[in-house]
């Protein structure tokens, strides 16, 4: 089923790690032109910057950062390389948050995964992707374009029409979010009409086991793939069951929540992603999903990092005795002390009050100091629990809540 896109995705370790040598420091180099980012990458050599482990140096950009520069200079907020007048599109997600567009060749790299799911040329795809405000369906629009096949622009709503074009015009591929395709199916199967889709792309929601199977009771194989409006895709399905491969595009490392450090390999983390897209360089732009790297090259001959996919939220933010923590408050507390490993706020009930256990991950060490320091970092008094060093859980949580809300 799978096909190559390009030469890119079965380069051997040296040949891309020379080929990001180059990429990475042109690109860090744009984006220290433009006003956007201030001060922030002031001093950094730009051609230093030659790989990831390079990358992890540099702050980390957050959407909270990226909606503060749109503010202050709308509507890319200083980040772009173009004028807003010289992208093919502006789109604009909630917040709002205005993204570009372009109509260039396969701007946002969807191709690569509708290639990699067996869509091509000879296909019809039908692109249930929204087309109003949000770029998802120009995204997959191109993407299609890109491996040669036609698009229905379908967006959402009105089923029985969709069914109704799907059946007429002999629809081969569907392209929207996971749960939409059986709406359609299933009304088609009220109508009496059979449809030809084979083949499904699917992302912006959870594609769950037993949909899939019900997908491939029907013959139809149904890959997910990762990605956002800023950046374009992220990562991407080629073989059921063997995690996401990383696009060719973007760089990917995994860091602890609230912090741009790397988490060790195999750990639960935050996704933060730099673009390689000379139009809007995006360094190190956090995305608030958590993920965690997977061993191994995928049996499709694909080459690249591949990660475990979505693994929910990296915003942990838990209000505690009417006051917030927040993951970059338990990165600084672990940062005051240079013998603490990590750190784990956790959250429980006591009676009718909220109590609040800090889990210090260290070799020895004054639990008497460790509360002091949380008082003034974290703002509240709570109980210090000393542990051995690796006894916490590599699960990427920093804060964690275990008060019943039911």
């Amino acid at each position: 089923m799978s096909q190559f896109f390009d030469n890119l995705e079965t380069r051997t370790t040296s040949e891309r790690a020379a080929d990001l040598a180059k990429a990475l420091p042109e690109q860090v180099a744009r984006a220290q032109a433009l006003s956007g980012y201030g001060d922030s990458l002031k001093g950094v050599d730009a051609s230093a910057i030659t790989s990831p482990e390079a990358l992890a140096g540099l702050p980390v950009l957050r959407k909270s950062d990226l909606g503060a520069a749109q503010k202050a200079k709308p509507p890319f907020g200083g980040l772009t390389t173009l004028k807003p007048s010289e992208f093919g599109h502006i789109f604009q997600s909630p917040g709002p948050i205005y993204e570009p567009g372009s109509t260039s060749h396969d701007w946002w790299r969807a191709g690569r995964f509708l290639a990699a799911a067996g869509v091509g040329k000879g296909d019809i795809v039908h692109n249930c992707f929204s087309y109003h405000l949000t770029p998802a369906g120009m995204m997959f629009e191109n993407g299609a374009r890109a491996v040669g096949a036609s698009v229905l622009p379908a967006g959402v709503g009105q089923t029985e029409l969709q069914a109704q074009a799907a059946h007429d015009i002999g629809s081969t591929a569907y392209a929207g979010t996971p749960d939409y395709l059986k709406i359609i199916l299933d009304k088609a199967d009220e109508m009496g009409l059979k449809l030809a889709i084979t083949k499904a792309v699917v992302g912006g929601g959870a594609l769950f086991p037993s949909l899939r199977q019900e997908y491939a009771d029907r013959g139809i194989a149904c890959l997910q793939s990762y990605g956002t409006a800023d950046l374009g895709t992220i990562a991407y399905e080629s073989v059921l069951n063997e995690g996401m491969i990383v696009d060719e595009g973007v760089i990917v490392e995994i860091v602890t929540p609230g912090t741009g450090n790397p988490v060790a390999p195999g750990e639960v983390g935050e996704v933060v992603v730099t673009t390689l897209n000379p139009d809007y360089p995006l360094i190190r732009f956090a995305t608030g999903d958590m993920s965690a790297v997977l061993e191994g090259q995928s049996p499709c001959g694909r080459t690249n990092m591949r990660i475990k996919g979505w693994m929910g939220r990296a915003d942990q933010t838990t209000k505690i005795k009417g006051m917030f923590v927040r993951p970059e408050q338990v990165a600084a507390l672990v940062s005051k002390h240079g013998e603490i490993a990590k750190a784990r706020v956790i959250a429980t009930r006591e009676g009718e009050m909220d109590a609040m256990t800090v889990q210090i991950e260290a070799e020895g060490g004054d639990a008497t100091v460790y509360a002091k320091s949380v008082a003034e970092v974290l703002k509240l008094k709570g109980k210090i629990d000393v542990v051995a060093l690796g006894s916490l859980p590599k699960d990427g949580l920093v804060i964690e809540d275990q008060r019943s809300y039911d």
